[in-house]
């Protein structure tokens, strides 16, 4: 199980579960500033990646509640403190989990933050429920794409081999192993929290994962998404190509695409001050 969330100075903090319509149990934190007034109050949820979880956003999370939002942070099915339910893990599946999260914890007009596979899931919830999708605040979609991930069987079969999970569990070998998921000069210590992360997810569900995306193409139906959104890839990213972030952003009517500089595809642990950025500018928008 992977360490758990660090709570941001200045908050004060909920853990709860939310129960899905398959019988997972997902595993949810709120975050509220001390000062509920500060900032705009606007509520922020973080979906993460796959092989992360919630500890990833660390740092967006301290950031975003001394700017005075309320934050939501989950683990996906089968990641961190979260259980497996009675469906098989799916782009569908995961984009229902993060609907029945927003509903329990209340937040529909939030601004959605998604990172890679949390992309794919904030993208399958936007398309799904076009009705709830409206009510959103905002899209920010980092190092995501909306097609063309057709992991191929060896990649699936590494992410499941014991030997991988071994060498992951070694941490001057994991973290090599890893290193090209993100990009140049970057703090050692993200590097670790990365490994980490990796090496608690079970392979199953990392193979589950990787798996899952074979032959989806959510283009089409992202031009019925009207919601605000900004794309950001790192120009570094080995993982998804930043052009596959930039035809997420031409599939969205009201989107923008931004790349940044030096950075790879673990843009929660590279660039947070860039995903705040993104979520401070939707937040600042007129309620839809």
């Amino acid at each position: 199980m992977s360490a758990p969330t660090r709570v941001p100075v200045g908050s004060s903090t909920g853990e709860t579960t939310v129960r899905t319509d398959d019988g997972a149990a997902l595993a949810v934190t709120v975050l509220r500033p001390l000062r509920p007034g500060a900032g705009s109050g606007t509520t922020v949820v973080l979906a993460h990646g796959w092989a992360a979880g919630r500890r990833v956003w660390g740092t967006v999370a301290d950031r975003l509640i001394r700017d005075g939002h309320r934050v939501v942070l989950y683990d996906h099915r089968g990641h961190g403190a979260s259980g497996l339910g009675a469906e098989p893990i799916s782009v569908r599946r995961l984009g229902a989990d993060l609907s029945a999260v927003l509903g329990e914890t209340g937040s529909r007009d939030a601004v959605l933050v998604g990172h890679s596979g949390g992309g794919f899931a904030a993208m399958e919830y936007a398309t799904a429920e076009p009705a709830l999708a409206r009510r959103l605040r905002g899209l920010v979609l980092l190092a995501t794409a909306a097609h063309d991930q057709d992991t191929p069987d060896s990649e699936v079969r590494m992410m499941g081999s014991a030997l991988f999970s071994r060498a992951l569990n070694r941490p001057a070998l994991g973290r090599k192993l890893l290193g090209q998921t993100m990009g140049k000069r970057v703090d050692p210590y993200a590097l670790e929290v990365n490994r980490q992360m990796f090496a608690a997810t079970s392979p199953r569900v990392r193979a589950d994962c990787f798996r899952c995306s074979r032959g989806m193409d959510l283009r089409a139906k992202l031009a019925a998404v009207p919601t605000p959104a900004v794309v950001l890839a790192g120009d570094g990213d080995r993982v998804i190509a930043p052009a596959l972030g930039k035809a997420v952003a031409a599939a969205l009517p009201e989107a923008r695409f931004e790349q940044l500089p030096g950075a790879g595809h673990m843009l929660p642990l590279e660039r947070p001050g860039d995903v705040v950025r993104a979520v401070a500018g939707l937040s600042a928008r007129p309620r839809p």
